[in-house]
């Protein structure tokens, strides 16, 4: 039965699950282990250098959440590439004149940056085209909350927003390939739990553990959503903004200062997972691990133990939560 209490030791080490394999990002290395179409694994392990080291205040609470969640998507996209470049050449799409022109222009090392930082800020303006525009707009064609009502209109506008945001979860989970990804989430998940319980890192061990950990990167994304109901609804109590459009452009600059406090209140949360008050406020994120985890095989677990394995510090205990 999987263990879903509690552990004494809590890890900052953390995953991201890739195309058949996984990211493992430790205190100063992070691993990418890639199921090839063989059957065997690359591995992959570089060293972490953080911003932070060179300018400290970025490392300061309420700025490092958006250092920090600027940073992953960076990263995260890096290693989504790296793992998909071993996907079987007849099951990756044909450069397209764009792609090729793009390569021949700037060589292939910047073509990837730019590709990347292509994916990061269309990735970006997906989000906030779906959860800033869209329910502004949809609450903005009721008449009746077109002037006044501010508490109201950015409470549904909210609704809306969480709405959007679960259906487009749950039909992203409800794809083929991503099922296979959420499976690999789930045994980083898994991996994450058994090493944090000082269990010995095997298959066995592994697969008796919880896939929803209160740590997880999708939870982060939950409460975003959810915050960011309440600093909206408290800004717009003084500056009382009518037009669809303002209000689209506050919320865009607040959105700095509600990743910031997401962030903070994320690590409160995995610090003190072993609170009442604490369990109660992370439950909607340990539930909405039902649809990003699923329950992996052997041989993603295997992936998972490797990937975790090269990233667990020399020094025991450094990587503390």
């Amino acid at each position: 039965m999987a263990k879903e209490q509690s552990c004494g030791f809590r890890t900052s080490i953390g995953g991201q699950a890739l195309i058949e394999g996984i990211l493992m990002r430790g205190v100063d290395r992070q691993s990418i282990v890639v199921r090839t179409s063989d059957g065997n694994m690359v591995t992959k392990v570089d060293e972490l250098h953080l911003i932070k080291e060179k300018h400290p205040w970025l490392g300061w609470p309420l700025i490092r959440g958006v250092v920090n969640f600027a940073d992953s998507m960076v990263k995260g996209m890096q290693a989504l590439t790296y793992s998909a470049s071993f996907m079987p050449e007849e099951e990756q799409e044909e450069p397209s004149k764009l792609d090729r022109w793009i390569e021949e222009k700037f060589g292939s090392e910047k073509a990837e940056k730019f590709v990347i930082g292509t994916a990061v800020v269309l990735g970006l303006a997906l989000a906030i085209g779906l959860f800033i525009f869209l329910p502004t707009l949809l609450v903005g064609l009721i008449p009746a909350l077109r002037t006044g009502h501010d508490s109201l209109r950015t409470l549904l506008e909210g609704i809306v927003k969480l709405v959007i945001f679960l259906a487009y979860m749950y039909g992203v989970s409800q794809m083929k390939d991503i099922k296979r990804l959420f499976s690999y989430h789930g045994a980083e998940h898994k991996t994450i739990f058994c090493y944090e319980h000082r269990q010995e890192l095997t298959v066995e061990n592994v697969r008796k553990e919880s896939r929803f950990h209160p740590r997880c990167g999708t939870s982060f994304l939950l409460v975003v959503v959810i915050l960011s109901i309440f600093v909206f609804i408290l800004v717009n109590a003084f500056l009382h903004v009518d037009n669809v459009f303002l209000r689209m452009l506050v919320k865009i600059l607040l959105l700095p200062v509600v990743v910031s406090l997401s962030y903070e209140l994320n690590r409160w949360l995995g610090r003190h997972d072993d609170m009442t008050f604490s369990r109660i406020l992370s439950w909607p994120g340990r539930q909405l691990q039902h649809l990003t985890t699923n329950e992996p095989d052997d041989s993603m677990i295997e992936v998972a133990i490797t990937a975790l394995k090269l990233v667990i510090p020399d020094v025991q205990g450094a990587d503390a939560f």
